[in-house]
């Protein structure tokens, strides 16, 4: 058992080190870099929290502990808006505690005016916001069960075909986040995550970093998720869906 552990192990330290160490040529991090750049600078006295969307999956699969509290996931009910909140209240029950909300910008537009709460009661938090034009986690999902994507990214509606299509509604979450009291840091590669991280710990308020990231920038899965495919479409998108999801079941197993 020792030496199959052992090998499992190293195998996935491979795979763990391709995902956080892509290859690409144009310069737009993946939200695993992100991941794994702010797991690096977190130390024991961290608490990294987050709740919906991409981010618990990527995470659960990348996050390497240092300590039994440095990880706070809401994914029970994949509550969006949780992650502001969240973190807010870790603070208060740990004050010593340097707590980061890891927070994707669909759920941050749900809920982020504790950020005046966290400026009103003097309790600093750091928010990582990685923004990738909408709920790009659900429209994989979308896609993945034979459907066309449907309003999962923040586009504006074409005139022509009068569908979410168009150009990306440019949202100033920097802005946003200045006139609820935060201050706020900008990172678009490696080294400028890294810096923004240094000088946010620093820093003796709330402090949001914007870093954009790729839009497509998922992780594989390794799992298989029972999401009901419909049975009676005439779509073969989703004809062979449902093929895919009857065969899955076939090796479904319980536990009660």
């Amino acid at each position: 058992y020792i030496k199959d552990y052992q090998a499992w192990k190293a195998s996935w330290e491979e795979i763990h080190s391709e995902i956080v160490h892509p290859e690409y040529e144009d310069g737009i991090l993946y939200q695993s870099e992100v991941i794994h750049i702010l797991n690096e600078h977190m130390d024991e006295n961290s608490t990294v929290v987050h709740a919906a969307g991409g981010v618990p999956g990527d995470i659960h699969k990348l996050w390497k502990s240092k300590a039994t509290a440095d990880y706070h996931s809401e994914y029970g009910y994949s509550c969006m808006g949780y992650e502001i909140a969240g973190a807010l209240g870790i603070k208060m029950a740990a004050p010593d505690r340097d707590v980061y909300a890891l927070v994707g910008d669909g759920s941050y537009l749900m809920l982020n005016q504790d950020i005046v709460t966290s400026i009103q009661e003097g309790i600093k938090l750091t928010i990582v916001l990685v923004d990738n034009h909408g709920f790009q986690c659900i429209r994989g999902l979308q896609t993945s069960c034979g459907g066309n994507e449907f309003g999962n990214e923040f586009r504006h509606r074409e005139e022509e075909s009068q569908r979410l299509e168009g150009d990306f509604v440019e949202v100033d979450f920097c802005a946003n986040a200045k006139s609820l009291g935060a201050s706020v840091l900008q990172a678009k590669d490696e080294q400028s995550l890294i810096d923004a991280l240094a000088k946010a710990k620093d820093q003796t308020r709330t402090t949001m970093i914007y870093v954009p990231v790729r839009r497509e920038s998922n992780i594989p899965g390794y799992s298989w998720w029972d999401v009901p495919v419909s049975a009676s479409s005439n779509h073969p998108k989703v004809q062979q869906a449902r093929q895919d999801l009857e065969e899955a079941k076939k090796n479904q197993r319980f536990y009660y």
